[in-house]
């Protein structure tokens, strides 16, 4: 398996969408650590055009939201649709709310009447999101399928929504957790990734899957930075992390940055500074053409 330092990663992929500035904001506003947040970017035609649709879920003390943003090719515009998950109201809970693209309209319908949370930022089940277009349902979240066709009054699109990616931030100490769908079309997968900083031993880390220790990083003060190929269920998963600011920051807080990749990349060698600490590396190179998903987890490591 192969141990390459992780370089530049690409910026087609991690370039944020505008509208996570309805996190960023809030969180400037709390003076607070980052809070949970989960991106979804999904590729889907809307009005007879392909489009990315970004749902943005966003919970802390203040502020529980569902922003959804359709970014039209090659422009910058945007249009965007907020919910606040947590209203008081009924008639927040369920909602309709339109905008315009080219000239057609675009509905969005969501109930979270019944909704199962957990402390994650998007409900558990019990909730549908629906997006709409010329009477086709071009992107569903939530479980409440029947329910949402009915509402609608849509049928599903003949082309399907596809998952580009999914990035989310996740705070802890020790351990932090997520789940990842790494095979299209299949369930998703437990994630757990643990350290030890302090103590006997050298710093260490686990990366698990599924209840199993896919990877055990030791010496993890020269190793803070690297990647590993792992055989889930005869499938290959790249995965990269990036834990630097945990081992040197002044507080041992701040962020890993972990990519899970069903497909091996293409790599280029990159060289900089020398007095750089990524004085030489290889870096993923993402192919302009594919759509392959990627999981970007973003692990806040706090006191």
């Amino acid at each position: 398996m192969s141990n390459r330092l992780i370089g530049a990663i690409p910026f087609s992929i991690t370039q944020q969408p505008s509208t996570e500035n309805v996190c960023q904001e809030q969180e400037s506003a709390d003076n607070a650590a980052p809070q949970n947040a989960v991106t979804y970017v999904y590729q889907a035609k809307l009005a007879e055009l392909c489009c990315n649709v970004t749902a943005i879920w966003c919970k802390n003390l203040t502020n529980h939201s569902l922003s959804i943003t359709v970014a039209k090719p090659c422009q910058e515009s945007h249009n965007i649709c907020k919910i606040d998950v947590n209203s008081s109201q009924l008639w927040g809970k369920k909602g309709l709310k339109s905008f315009v693209i080219d000239g057609r309209r675009v509905d969005v319908y969501w109930d979270f009447r019944h909704a199962k949370f957990s402390s994650n930022p998007e409900p558990c089940s019990e909730y549908y999101v629906a997006l709409v277009s010329k009477a086709e349902v071009v992107l569903l979240l939530g479980d409440l399928m029947t329910d949402a066709y009915k509402r609608t009054r849509s049928k599903p699109a003949l082309e399907e929504a596809k998952l580009m990616y999914k990035k989310e931030n996740v705070l802890g100490k020790r351990l932090f957790c997520t789940r990842a769908m790494l095979e299209v079309g299949k369930e998703e997968h437990d994630i757990v990734i643990e350290i030890s900083l302090s103590g006997p031993n050298d710093p260490e880390m686990w990366i698990t899957l599924d209840g199993t220790v896919e990877i055990r990083i030791m010496n993890l003060n020269w190793r803070f930075r690297g990647n590993e190929i792992v055989m889930l269920n005869d499938f290959p998963v790249e995965i990269f992390w990036d834990v630097h600011d945990w081992l040197f920051s002044d507080q041992g807080t701040g962020q890993g940055l972990f990519i899970f990749k069903p497909r091996r990349l293409d790599w280029e060698s990159n060289h900089s500074d020398p007095g750089s600490r990524n004085s030489q590396y290889d870096s993923p190179k993402e192919s302009s053409s594919t759509t392959e998903f990627c999981h970007f987890l973003y692990a806040w490591k706090t006191e």
